[in-house]
């Protein structure tokens, strides 16, 4: 699926750090549905990038150090709205989201202006703190912007260019993608979810639970 076929332009913005296990197939396998790949290296120390670099198709935007994950996605955003893409999916680099969807956000497009992957109904192979924290979190983000919110913690989405034009996240952790969700919801944006599949395998999460709670209340507080 491309523009030709879907009368959209559609990039994919995937902020990676250190992801040379997986970022090229990561690259590879979203490349078959959209028309651009705008890949973030938020500071890597492996050679993640050198496994995409040369790859026909993706611009590469670097950083020297890691700023944290809503610093390398609005990095993205601004690179694609200076292109002028009418939609833009965002994914993780380690390979958890599988690209196969992107037509199903798309389309789903049609009725909401930001679309979420909804993995809680297959949560199986989900580690237990991830579903606490998920819900909680939902729950909260819910009550915040009176729409319902029902996994609030995926990075697999897709936006209209015109949210990412209003809304800009000052937050640079993994808590930039819950501000998004409120500053939108502010200005009337709508959020729907689609239901994807997601891959848990052994890998080492990047993520600090204590500093992630405490940066997303400050959010939730403003």
């Amino acid at each position: 699926m491309n523009s030709l076929e879907n009368k959209n332009k559609v990039c994919a913005v995937i902020p990676f750090y250190n992801e040379q296990k997986f970022i090229r197939d990561v690259v590879l396998n979203t490349q078959k549905y959209v028309d651009l790949i705008i890949a973030v290296n938020d500071g890597s120390k492996d050679n993640s990038e050198g496994y995409i670099k040369d790859i026909p198709g993706v611009i590469v935007l670097s950083s020297a150090q890691n700023h944290g994950k809503g610093f390398a996605l609005q990095s993205g955003f601004n690179e694609a709205l200076k292109r002028n893409y009418e939609i833009i999916i965002t994914l993780d680099g380690d390979n958890q989201h599988n690209p196969k969807f992107i037509p199903d956000f798309i389309k789903t497009l049609d009725k909401f202006d930001i679309v979420i992957g909804n993995r809680l109904n297959e949560i199986n192979n989900m580690p237990l703190m991830r579903i606490l924290s998920n819900k909680i979190t939902s729950i909260l983000l819910t009550l915040k912007t009176k729409q319902k919110i029902i996994d609030s913690q995926c990075g697999f989405r897709a936006y209209k260019n015109e949210v990412l034009k209003k809304v800009r996240t000052s937050s640079k952790g993994y808590e930039a993608e819950s501000e998004i969700l409120i500053l939108a919801s502010r200005l009337g944006f709508k959020i729907g979810f689609v239901k994807i599949s997601t891959v848990y395998a052994n890998e080492i999460s990047k993520i600090k639970p204590v500093k992630v709670i405490f940066n997303f209340i400050k959010v939730l507080l403003r």
